[in-house]
């Protein structure tokens, strides 16, 4: 997919319109198509501005939430921060610009957790939990490098999830959650050499957004 700030600014005025007709058309040509004509563009520039469809679409808005996340990290002051209130300061940053939008993040959830999508939903996962450790310093190129971003990768999946289905007050459970779960597994920077010793006790990213998906079929049906 082409990246430029001209086809950057068509996917947003895209995306933007569209995120309305996603909570009831999920993600899908036609909520796109309909997201177009509401922003006063021509259906055909669907295609021009997502060549792979649906697909490109999820892709682009969640490289833009990452990229909106990293921006509001830089401006804070994590540098006077434990690492530990580091990450939980950016995994809360990342979900609580996702607020307006929730059920649009459910959805891409669902999308990412169909068949022939389980790479693209690595990839973005990937990239999230990278941005945040970039964010907050990480400069690594050992093993450490990987045991983190697993880690972390492990912590926002678990929290994301908790997060969609939290009703309490300013979401005060899932912050809750957040810092336990960071409590329970980075234990930063005592990383080294409990990546074997956790990995088998951590979440599958991915196995909770099949487990997400089937649990919101059961519960529709």
């Amino acid at each position: 997919m082409i990246r430029t700030p001209e086809m950057d600014t068509l996917r947003d005025r895209i995306l933007d319109a569209a995120l309305p007709n996603v909570v009831f058309d999920g993600w899908s040509r036609k909520a796109l198509v309909h997201g177009a004509t509401a922003a006063g563009l021509d259906p055909a520039d669907v295609d021009i501005a997502f060549p792979r469809g649906v697909r490109s679409a999820v892709e682009h808005w969640m490289r833009r939430a990452d990229s909106a996340m990293a921006a509001a990290l830089e401006a804070a002051d994590l540098d006077s921060m434990r690492i530990r209130d580091r990450i939980a300061f950016a995994v809360r940053t990342r979900l609580e610009q996702a607020g307006p939008h929730r059920e649009a993040v459910r959805r891409a959830l669902a999308y990412l957790a169909l068949p022939g999508n389980p790479r693209l939903a690595a990839q973005s996962l990937y990239r999230t939990v990278d941005a945040i450790w970039w964010a907050c310093g990480d400069r690594s190129t050992d093993f450490n490098f990987y045991t983190k971003r697993g880690l972390l990768a492990a912590v926002y999946s678990s929290t994301l999830l908790y997060w969609l289905d939290d009703t309490s007050e300013d979401h005060a459970d899932t912050w809750a959650f957040l810092d336990r779960r960071i409590a329970d597994v980075m234990r930063v920077p005592k990383l080294t050499g409990r990546w074997r010793e956790l990995r088998g006790k951590l979440p599958s990213p991915l196995r909770f957004m099949r487990a997400y998906r089937t649990s919101r079929g059961a519960a529709a049906g």
